[in-house]
């Protein structure tokens, strides 16, 4: 996981960076999620490729890193937003990118805050809509501002 050690850190935060390794230990097929905040901050994050990347001395650069997902989660959403809004077509719930090397996933938490996933091309896409509901539906009544500005700071302090 991108994210300090969860010393210091309220039960909500810890508990929200558990939901976020679990999802990309037990689903199979998810390289990495990323919990961006409504004005496109990086709450929370977990990139096991860049982890095991550094773990091996090699630098691999930017590409696919923690901050280019949430970039991409950001701009998605927003994106999608502004379409809905364009066709009158409510809120959006969920948006998912097939591409030819993987998959991208962005669902909406209910504070305006989103949820990314990057997974491989020949993912199972019920399983991980169905597991990324699991996690918004744990973690939207939690993400209130008070706990966002700590896992803000969190992953500043990580940086």
């Amino acid at each position: 996981m991108t994210a300090p050690s969860t010393f210091g850190l309220s039960t909500e935060a810890r508990n929200l960076q558990w939901l976020l390794s679990n999802l990309v230990e037990e689903v199979p097929g998810v390289h990495s999620v990323t919990v961006v905040s409504s004005d496109g901050l990086m709450l929370l994050s977990s990139d096991p490729g860049h982890q095991t990347a550094q773990a091996a001395g090699k630098q691999d650069g930017p590409r696919g890193s923690s901050a280019d997902l949430a970039t991409i989660v950001s701009g998605i959403g927003s994106l999608t937003v502004g379409a809905a809004k364009l066709m009158e077509g409510g809120g959006v719930k969920q948006t998912m990118v097939a591409m030819e090397e993987g998959s991208v996933f962005v669902m909406s938490i209910s504070d305006g805050s989103l949820l990314g996933v990057h997974a491989t091309p020949d993912c199972d896409m019920s399983v991980i809509a169905y597991h990324m509901a699991l996690f918004v539906g744990r973690a939207g009544h939690v993400l209130t501002p008070e706990l966002r500005s700590e896992l803000r700071k969190s992953m500043e302090s990580a940086q």
